[in-house]
């Protein structure tokens, strides 16, 4: 699926013996990303292997939610927002990817991707002319998820394409466990590649860092890196008059209704029963997600009693953490 069900903005690892090397990507690499620049193997080494157990609590954390939902205790919804304001934000910290020269002295970076035996990030291997042969060999082996020559002009550029677009084993395994709150016809058309395309530029256009893909109600909840949350609420046309039916038993006028039923607009009733809201159900303009006629969406921002703190953002996170220093 190339949507991802989950995601959670992390931090990024990079080891290399040559610290100006080390400076110079981190100048190309983007001002909102946390990241960590090592010169000594054993220091990067030693924070990935303790992650390991961490990844395992977060990703019990997330099975946790949905073995809930489904006993019928909590709404997926709620559950992810206080998820969202735990008071740990361990998850931030957690390194999605591990960039590592080949070449170095202590021990080739080959070598070092092979002690991270438990830990489920993305393996980059950085290589001179001299290694690429072994960096082919890794690569076909599954030793390494990617590998980029070093002196390239365009490694840079060439990274953050890996960076943004490789899915590590840590994201495919959240993605698997967020896919069992979908029906198969949910997770049919969130397979169709133009409604993924569709979904992923709606979240980056209205700033969402991380977001789960939930089946119940069917939507995406997306929060930005200030904290604030959205709903993107996806409705199949096809559901379109069941939606009108609960409309006008929740007391919505005549025009509202023709709007739902004409697919102009959506109406938050499963949003607010989530959340246990008893406010006025509102309505949002709606829109085509991908290019089969098949889904519309609205988005509907979710208001302050219902926002988790501001202190667990992650741009709140990010600015506590230590500016970008070569770790010797």
């Amino acid at each position: 699926m190339s949507l991802p069900l989950f995601h959670c903005p992390g931090s990024f690892s990079f080891l290399d013996d040559d610290p100006d090397y080390l400076q110079m990507l981190a100048l190309m690499l983007p001002g909102h990303w946390n990241v960590r620049l090592y010169t000594s193997v054993d220091e990067c080494l030693g924070l990935l292997q303790q992650e390991s157990a961490v990844w395992e609590d977060d990703a019990w954390a997330q099975q946790q939610i949905i073995d809930r939902w489904r006993q019928g205790a909590t709404p997926l919804l709620s559950q992810v927002l206080a998820y969202w304001a735990g008071p740990a934000r361990a998850r931030y910290a957690l390194t999605h990817a591990c960039i590592v020269d080949y070449s170095m002295p202590q021990m080739n970076g080959l070598d070092a991707l092979a002690a991270l035996s438990d830990w489920p990030g993305l393996r980059v291997l950085l290589t001179g002319q001299a290694d690429e042969q072994i960096a082919v060999d890794a690569f076909n082996r599954a030793l390494i998820d990617q590998f980029l020559p070093k002196q390239d002009p365009d490694v840079a550029a060439r990274l953050l394409t890996v960076l943004r677009h490789m899915p590590s084993n840590a994201n495919t395994r959240a993605s698997q466990i967020w896919r069992g709150t979908l029906t198969p016809v949910q997770n049919a058309q969130l397979r169709v590649p133009s409604t993924a395309r569709a979904l992923q530029q709606l979240m980056d256009q209205h700033g969402f860092v991380e977001h789960v893909v939930l089946g119940d109600p069917f939507g995406i909840l997306g929060r930005t890196a200030a904290g604030a949350v959205g709903w993107l609420q996806l409705e199949p046309v096809s559901g379109l008059e069941e939606l009108e039916q609960l409309a006008e038993a929740a007391g919505l006028g005549a025009a509202a209704l023709a709007d739902i039923r004409q697919g102009r607009q959506l109406v938050d009733l499963e949003l607010g029963q989530a959340l246990g809201r008893g406010a006025v159900p509102r309505l949002q303009p709606a829109f085509p997600i991908g290019l089969d006629d098949t889904l519309i969406g609205a988005l509907f921002m979710l208001d302050a009693a219902h926002q988790p703190p501001a202190d667990s953002s992650y741009a709140a996170w990010l600015a506590r953490q230590p500016e970008r220093q070569v770790r010797r």
